[in-house]
């Protein structure tokens, strides 16, 4: 009985299951019966085409890298841009080229941080000296191809007890508690060592006292170094200079002097301090005889200006040099660039300076009621003083860089250039400034050339592949002789002739684009033209035409929908070829020319056997960002493809 009560309950379900089948679909009963009988067995999804390309997509996880890395490469060279101060494309600075890629510039180690005697920088690298007489240098040390680097301080030097030091561009100078004189670093253009003057009329040679001889170290006021000389004052007034007389045409002047107060070195003259604070020496009358003060930009002669008053010290940067009267104002002499600048701040009344040092470009000044401030130059973010310091009573300034120090000889503050994440470049330039600016100009170049030559290809495609006839056999000749165009030659020829025209340079770039656009349409045209074919002999294509649409519409409504994934694929694959072209063109210097940078012609400044063997930085990093985009954008558009066709092997 059991037996047929179950067979007769089992033909009940199996007509229900009929019943629900004819009325409302066998889908989900289907599906089911089919996990009843096997849970391994699904039934598979049925999904839009763009779900299933999506999916397709992010199955592959190399692609998924590839355009995470393209994405973040857009979002960088659009938005880093916005944070970056101070930068612009011309900008050049002697004293930091060929710096290689370094943070560590406002590192002063910890051994000296507790025992402060004195800090000073001109180039990449600062010296430090502790009140025990020990010697430091940090920063970038390396110069350049000469194999020296700073941080090889002498045996000698190590050992002595030292009293004074001073830094240069590319050498450092050290006074021992003796008196005795020491140099190291480069020294092949008079830096110090001695030199026939007859074999080298160009350098002011050291002064035998200072080389071979001892000075009287306690009555030592000041030692200063500039780009590619060097000077020791006495309190007596007696100035010892020597170095490059090409670099400082003045030099000559001062040797000799024993009436300095002052002493200091712009990055093209020496100047000094005359006697009684009364004016500014150069050598060279009319040189710097007008004075500007902080409260008013009229330059006045000296005489007309000071009315009594007197200079008591100066501080000098590469172009012009800052005056302390005895007063507590300042006033200032050479040349002024305001526009990258930031002003002197407005002190308290009653508040005034009493001591002034100097940067590359900037002044940090410390006054009567302790406050720091700094003003001038602020590229590199040398005026930007912290606002937790307490107990300054000295200054140091470095080249880019300013230290403050307290009674008990403690660093207790230190701003401005930390360093170049990418190093710089033969103009001095920051590489990782250049590169973020430079991808910007590339990829804009190349996707504003991929838009161009897709609008002229789409349209010239789908009409050459609807019309047929005569219409298709001039559109494609039409293509093969822009194809039969040799298009480097080509584009190089057209470059050069826009270099020689007087027209701006963004003009040259939009050029530049439409060139790119016009002669790289044929290939998609053709592949269009192809798709347009198969296309438009489909059902709905004749459907169309059977309900009268237009024309044209029947091209561009409904059929370009249908091949727009095989478009979008080339478009992937057009961008990097773009994008490669200009760097090409920028490469072999008929691209965009310097200062606007570009990834192309960046590489093309370090193309020369001396940056690839000694300053790798200069082309590394902006071949590596230029060739992973290009990889990747690729490597998208390889996946791309194989997921909008169905029949591809997607294992292959």
């Amino acid at each position: 009985m059991s037996d047929n009560k179950k067979s007769q309950n089992k033909k009940s379900g199996t007509l229900t299951r009929w019943v629900r089948r004819m009325f409302f679909g066998g889908s989900r009963e289907l599906e089911k019966e089919l996990a009843e009988i096997d849970h391994s067995q699904d039934v598979e999804e049925v999904v839009s085409p763009t779900k299933r390309i999506i999916r397709g997509f992010m199955e592959r996880k190399l692609a998924v890298a590839a355009l995470i890395f393209v994405v973040a490469m857009f979002l960088f060279v659009i938005i880093a841009p916005l944070f970056i101060t101070g930068y612009y494309d011309a900008y050049t600075e002697t004293t930091q080229q060929n710096i290689p890629p370094t943070m560590s510039m406002l590192s002063v180690p910890n051994e000296l941080k507790n025992d402060i005697k004195m800090i000073d920088s001109y180039g990449s690298f600062s010296i430090g000296l502790s009140n025990a007489g020990k010697v430091f240098v940090w920063g970038s040390t390396s110069l350049g191809t000469t194999g020296k680097d700073m941080k090889d301080i002498p045996e000698e030097v190590l050992n002595a007890n030292i009293q004074w030091v001073a830094a240069g561009i590319d050498h450092a100078v050290a006074i021992d508690d003796k008196g005795k004189v020491y140099a190291w670093g480069a020294n092949t253009l008079g830096q110090y060592g001695y030199y026939d003057p007859e074999e080298y009329p160009d350098f002011v040679v050291m002064p035998d006292e200072v080389l071979n001889g001892t000075i009287d170290v306690a009555n030592v006021k000041k030692v200063t170094c500039g780009y590619q000389a060097s000077a020791i004052l006495m309190n007596d007034g007696t100035a010892y200079v020597w170095g490059n007389k090409k670099a400082y045409s003045n030099l000559e002047s001062f040797v000799g002097r024993d009436d300095l107060s002052d002493i200091d070195f712009t990055l093209n003259y020496a100047v000094g301090l005359t006697p009684l604070g009364s004016g500014v020496f150069t050598g060279k009358r009319g040189l710097y005889d007008q004075l500007k003060s902080n409260i008013s930009d009229k330059a006045v002669p000296v005489k007309d200006f000071l009315k009594g008053r007197k200079i008591v010290e100066l501080a000098a940067t590469s172009k012009n040099v800052a005056l302390l009267l005895d007063d507590g104002s300042v006033a200032y002499v050479g040349d002024f660039d305001t526009s990258r600048s930031d002003p002197m701040p407005t002190l308290a009344e009653g508040e005034k300076f009493t001591y002034i040092v100097s940067g590359n470009y900037h002044y940090t000044g410390l006054t009567n009621q302790g406050n720091v401030y700094s003003w001038g130059g602020n590229v590199l973010d040398q005026t930007k003083v912290p606002s937790n310091m307490k107990g300054v009573t000295r200054l140091y300034g470095g080249s880019f860089q300013s230290y403050a120090v307290n009674d008990n000889n403690e660093l207790v503050g230190k701003w401005g250039l930390k360093g170049y994440l990418f190093g710089t470049d033969g103009k001095g330039a920051n590489i990782f400034y250049r590169i973020v600016m430079g991808g910007k100009m590339t990829m804009s170049i190349g996707a504003v050339a991929v838009i161009i030559s897709s609008v002229i290809g789409i349209i010239i495609g789908i009409i050459s592949g609807y019309f047929g006839g005569a219409v298709d056999m001039i559109l494609m000749r039409v293509a093969e002789i822009f194809s039969a165009i040799p298009f480097l030659p080509f584009a190089m020829v057209l470059s050069a002739v826009t270099a020689t025209m007087n027209i701006e340079e963004d003009v040259k770039i939009f050029m530049m684009m439409v060139i790119l656009g016009v002669l790289t349409w044929p290939s998609l045209a053709r592949m269009v033209r192809g798709q347009v074919l198969v296309a438009r002999e489909n059902e709905y294509v004749t459907a169309a035409k059977a309900m009268g649409v237009k024309e044209n519409k029947i091209a561009f409504k409904h059929i370009l929908p249908n091949i727009v994934s095989v478009i979008f694929v080339s478009l992937t694959l057009d961008f990097a070829t773009c994008m490669l072209t200009e760097s090409s063109l920028s490469y072999l210097g008929f691209g965009v020319t310097y200062p606007r940078p570009t990834w192309g012609n960046m590489l093309n400044g370090a193309n020369n056997a001396t940056v690839i063997k000694n300053f790798w930085w200069q082309w590394v990093f902006t071949s590596l960002f230029l060739s992973l985009t290009c990889i990747c954008i690729n490597i998208i558009g390889d996946a791309l493809r194989d997921v909008m066709d169905p029949r591809s092997d997607r294992d292959k």
